[in-house]
């Protein structure tokens, strides 16, 4: 990197240096949960808003000092609270788990609870706890044949030709039952004449008016019918029974747990009766009240070779649509995930549509909102991962405490704005995510992928990160370093990753805890902005489906937007205000509408919700609609003349002025200027840089990542330099300020030029990096810069506020010109700069982890080399299979000339994985992992100085020989200091 990137890459880093500590005397900064000291509020975050781990148990089969010793790890490492989850995964021999005497909800699964509970209250933490063992929800006592177990719908057919006559049984499940399911009830019998011209590549076509009911015709499971002789016929039987699912990885319990049916009442109460009579003691009430947070369910993964049924679907369908469901049914009917009929395409999709919205209306009513309202008479919050079937999940997340995604599952950033859009409607504060689980990485994750992945997601809306995951120390069959929930899988490496003191990374771990919790403090602080909505006609998420224009071209030019479905427009929050859609709320200046992804694109709209939407418009709302929606249609089976009466609707509503009706995608833009809507953040040219915006009483805070729409967009992001401008909401004089997440300090901008309610700076990121920019008052944060001239433009590197005022800062010889805001242009002369060095020798230390005595005892073995140039270890023979900790020492030595006016940042290239620095004997403090370049100007001096790198990588080299049955395919990774590492001296000097 040239000299002039070096110091404009690390503008974060040199600005909070050159501040210092922050003043004792600030002043107060409301964030989400009240007013709390400005310095502390940013540098100390609270407990609860500190990043949590999935903590995997196996299952009962645990010791209550073990426990209290791991709250107290995960404690010491600055992290907020853990999530127990009964997963085990990597155990092949079940038996050895004595699910008897050790099981998910037996005593002593109970008293390693309460032990949690106990040691996480004296800490400050939370306890999460899954709502059954592993995923989905599932409870001991349930069998598949009981009223509340998950039910499945499965067909069976018999092709017919026209004329023949078919007697004999009733056409049997075309799959056999589940094992332990013992009854199946007959819910139809149907015929239906093939029609070819409905057929598609998958489906068989069928006329819709030919289906019928046959079912008054079975005597003794036995059917006798002779088809008309026109055309070819299929009969077809639809059968309910038990699904039989059982929850991952099980049994888990004795008896074995069986999942619950998520679509009814009697479903929902066989969890919380199973939790009323064996769980909850008077003593474990007394402790969830104490540091209980959240009961979580996993994403909802249930698994039929059928269709997801419930007993009464039938009626519920009739009830929501007017309409008998069972004429439907061949269309539904689903064989191994894949649909078996079809009628005419648009009524095919009319009457899917129809169907999920009802088992959407029973999930979020029988399933969330009861758990939910459960969860809260225990003090407690429901938190979920509302996806895995075909349910709106935009309405349930407005309906959970906390909803939650997952790095893994979500396939771009547009999943997270679609929960993002629920919570923000709904008024709630929190969007978690289950992070970092990657797949064949265990041992092998690094905390720079876990942080490029979070940058993006933190973007989008997310402002919890629960970390998959700490695994409980031991469990049969472990081995070296200790029980690990998923790894070996299936006889691979298995899903990362297994966090903790077996990871020579937590030796750093407070530097990643800490910058988590201060990214959550900001993106949790007061309310969500966001420029517009863009409504949905269907709420799926976790399907890579993003919007048109605004995924693509929108959020590069620093536009930001969430997803809308129809049940939202009912919250409260629904308003139009000031032209804004929920002005108290995220504010949306536009709403934008588009054909549905999920169906062909169609162009449709429910009609009680396009009367909404006129509504808003009436109100001032500016819209665009992208597509022929003058010929919309309605998106599920329409009565009769409602497609004429929403044409008329979006007749009237198109008509409007502050409407825009566009055909193509890139016209969006145009036409959201064309009605005077803007974004808060503007960049001067198409960027990587994403934004989120989040406004309190005292600031307008935007966080600003260099990431990408989805992890596996190509090519990679590169870094950037550019201008980016910033809109403050609120009246008065306010000036930027820069956070840095990892040390924790605020420092005002030194650099920038503001023009009515916008502020427009540099920002200058690598690939991953992150910053904050807070626009507030003068003197927040404790500043005393608030009230001094600033730098409008300046031909120096870096123009920044330190203890003395605002100095200029140079990478080379020369005269700066600096324009401040008062109109005075200063001239700056730096004489001489030193040239910048590559240290050529290092002496390092390595602790090298090895296998101990047992498969928790780590065995650290000493090695010392001298380098006459950096490597990573894979290519050092004496390293080549090692892991641990790294401590590589130099020594530079600067002139004799070197003043106060002097200073260096020092360049680490590239390092793996986590790493601190110390320069003569002082630490750096913790320095941005995306960005290895800091500030150390402050603790150089003439003449000899020495500097310290400690590197600490993952174990997966190791493993590689000492368990080479799983790891030996992976090829060795390159950790350590690889550099070039360069001390780039500048020279600075106070206006």
């Amino acid at each position: 990197m040239t000299r002039r990137t070096v110091l404009a890459t690390a503008v974060t880093v040199g600005a909070a240096a050159a501040l210092g500590a922050a003043s004792p005397g600030a002043t107060a900064l409301p964030g989400a949960g009240g007013a709390g000291p400005a310095a502390d509020w940013f540098a100390a975050p609270a407990r609860s808003v500190r990043p949590k781990f999935r903590w995997w148990w196996p299952d009962g089969l645990v010791d209550p000092d073990e426990i209290a010793r791991e709250i107290d790890q995960i404690a010491d490492a600055g992290f907020g609270g853990v999530e127990i989850a009964a997963v085990h995964h990597s155990i092949e021999d079940k038996s050895l788990l004595d699910t008897a005497r050790h099981g998910w909800g037996g005593g002593p699964w109970r008293d390693g609870v309460e032990a949690a509970l106990r040691r996480a209250a004296r800490r400050g933490l939370t306890v999460d706890i899954t709502l059954g063992p592993s995923w989905p929800v599932a409870v001991p006592g349930v069998t598949p044949d009981d009223e509340a177990a998950a039910k499945e719908l499965v067909h069976g057919r018999v092709p017919l030709a026209g004329g023949a006559t078919y007697e004999g049984p009733v056409p049997p499940p075309v799959h056999e039952a589940a094992p332990g399911v013992t009854r199946a009830r007959l819910l139809a019998v149907q015929a239906a004449r093939v029609e070819t011209a409905n057929s598609t590549r998958k489906e068989t076509g069928l006329d819709p008016d030919s289906v019928r009911d046959l079912t008054a015709e079975v005597t003794d499971g036995a059917l006798t019918w002779t088809a008309p002789t026109e055309g070819e016929w299929v009969l077809i039987s639809y059968w309910q029974r038990g699904s039989g699912q059982q929850p991952e990885s099980g049994p888990h319990s004795a008896p074995a747990a069986y999942v619950v049916d998520h679509f009814s009442a009697a479903g929902a109460t066989a969890v919380t009766d199973f939790w009323e009579r064996r769980i909850l003691t008077g003593s474990l009430r007394r402790l969830l009240e104490a540091a209980g947070g959240a009961f979580f369910e996993d994403s909802v993964e249930m698994e039929t070779e059928g269709l997801v049924w419930t007993e009464r679907l039938p009626q519920e369908f009739e009830k929501r649509t007017g309409r008998p469901l069972l004429p439907h049914l061949p269309v539904l009917v689903l064989d191994d995930s894949n649909q078996v009929f079809a009628f005419e395409a648009q009524l095919t999709r009319q009457i899917r549509h129809d169907f999920w919205g009802t088992v959407s209306d029973l999930f979020n009513r029988h399933h969330l909102r009861a758990l939910r309202d459960w969860a809260h008479g225990l003090g407690m919050t429901l938190r979920s991962q509302p996806y895995g079937l075909q349910t709106d999940t935009i309405e349930s997340a407005a309906i959970l405490d906390i909803a939650e995604g997952e790095s893994l599952g979500f396939k771009n950033l547009d999943d997270y704005r679609c929960l993002a859009g629920g919570r923000d409607m709904a008024g709630h504060t929190v969007l978690s995510c289950e992070s970092g689980a990657y797949n064949g990485s265990a041992y092998s994750t690094t905390w720079d992928r876990v942080l490029r992945t979070m940058g993006g997601a933190y973007a989008a809306g997310v402002n919890q990160t629960v970390l998959h995951g700490f695994s409980y120390a031991k469990a049969p069959e472990a081995q070296w370093p200790g029980f690990a929930a998923f790894s070996p899988y299936n006889g691979s490496p298995g899903y990362g990753e297994s966090w903790g003191p077996r990871q020579p990374t937590w030796r750093h771990v407070e530097d990643i805890s800490g910058y988590l919790g201060r990214v959550h403090q900001v993106l949790q602080a007061g309310t969500v902005r966001a420029d517009v909505a863009v409504y949905r006609q269907t709420g799926y998420s976790a399907t890579g489906i993003g919007a048109s224009w605004f995924t693509s071209t929108g959020v590069p030019l620093g536009w930001t937007h969430q997803f809308l479905s129809g049940p939202l427009l009912d919250l409260p929050n629904a308003r139009v205000s000031g032209g804004r859609l929920a002005p108290d709320g995220p504010a949306y200046k536009a709403l934008f509408v588009e054909g549905d992804f999920f169906y062909g694109s169609t162009p449709t709209l429910a009609l009680a919700d396009a009367r909404k939407l006129l509504r808003f418009a009436e109100a001032g709302l500016p819209m665009v609609f992208l597509g022929a929606f003058d010929q919309a249609l309605t998106p599920g089976v329409p009565e009769s003349g409602e497609t004429e009466r929403l044409r008329d609707v979006l007749a009237r509503l198109l008509a409007l002025p502050n409407v825009v009706r566009v055909t193509e995608k890139p016209a969006v833009g145009d036409a959201l200027t064309a009605l005077g809507v803007s974004p808060d953040v503007r960049y001067s040219a198409s960027s990587t840089l994403l934004n989120a915006h989040r406004v309190t009483k005292e600031a307008d805070f935007y966080y600003l990542c260099n990431g990408k729409h989805a992890e596996t967009v190509k090519p990679p992001v590169a870094a950037i330099d550019h201008d980016v401008t910033l809109r403050r909401t609120r009246g008065g004089r306010a000036v930027p300020y820069l956070l840095d997440p990892w040390t924790g300090k605020a420092v005002r901008v030194g650099r920038y030029t503001q023009k009515g309610d916008e502020i427009t700076l540099r920002v200058a990121l690598r690939p991953g990096q992150a910053t904050i920019v807070a626009l507030g008052r003068p003197g927040l944060f404790g500043d005393r810069n608030g009230n001094r001239p600033h730098a409008v433009s300046s031909d120096a590197d870096e123009v920044l506020f330190t203890r003395e005022g605002l100095t200029v800062r140079a990478g080379t010889a020369g005269t700066y010109r600096t324009e401040l805001s008062q109109g005075r242009t200063v001239t700056t002369t730096f004489r001489s700069v030193p040239a910048a060095i590559e240290p050529d020798r290092w002496h390092l230390e390595v602790e090298d982890w090895v296998p101990g005595s047992d498969a928790t005892r780590t065995d650290k073995v000493r090695r010392k080399l001298v380098l006459d140039a950096l490597l990573p270890w894979s290519r050092i023979p004496e390293l080549a299979d090692s892991a641990g900790i790294g401590r590589y020492r130099t020594t530079v030595v600067l002139p004799r000339d070197w003043t106060s006016d002097h200073g260096a940042f020092l360049d680490l290239g590239q390092v793996s994985d986590t790493f601190r620095v110390t320069v003569n004997g002082e630490a750096s403090g913790p320095a941005d992992r995306m960005s290895p370049v800091i500030d150390v100007g402050p603790l150089l001096r003439h003449g000899e100085n020495t500097i310290e790198i400690e590197v600490a990588t993952p174990l997966v080299n190791r493993l590689r020989t000492t368990r080479p049955e799983v790891f030996g395919s992976l090829a060795r990774q390159d950790h350590g200091l690889m550099g070039p590492v360069k001390l780039v001296p500048y020279a600075q000097s106070t206006l």
